[in-house]
């Protein structure tokens, strides 16, 4: 049986004696997970664009990437849509762990998925 940890791409980052816990959670964990989930997180956050702003596909690249960043700053429940798809693709020991800090965990899946979006969407 296929499991979570099966579909993930291992990126091989390397650690060091100063990498932190949680660096090593973005990744070992959350890193491998936004690449999985890439495709959906584009469309949805397309679908998304094209009801908020109809002519976001004329926007400037600048525009574009400034609509992103307060599009997945401000609107709570794009922001949630997209860390529960993130969160959907743990494990159970690493959903323990991102509750340990999940206010960090979820700064960084943000941070992480706007520079994603902002790099594909031009």
């Amino acid at each position: 049986m296929t499991t979570k940890l099966d579909l993930r791409e291992n990126l091989n980052l390397p650690n060091s004696e100063t990498t932190t816990s949680a660096e090593i959670f973005q990744n070992q964990t959350l890193r491998p997970v936004l690449k999985l989930q890439n495709d959906l997180y584009l469309s949805l956050f397309t679908n998304y664009a094209l009801r908020q702003k109809a002519d976001f596909s004329s926007l400037s690249t600048f525009k574009k990437q400034t609509f992103i960043e307060q599009s997945l700053q401000k609107d709570a429940v794009l922001k949630n849509t997209f860390i529960g798809m993130s969160i959907g693709m743990f494990t159970l020991e690493e959903l323990e762990l991102y509750q340990s800090d999940s206010k960090v965990f979820n700064k960084r899946i943000i941070t992480m998925l706007i520079e994603r979006l902002k790099s594909q969407m031009k």
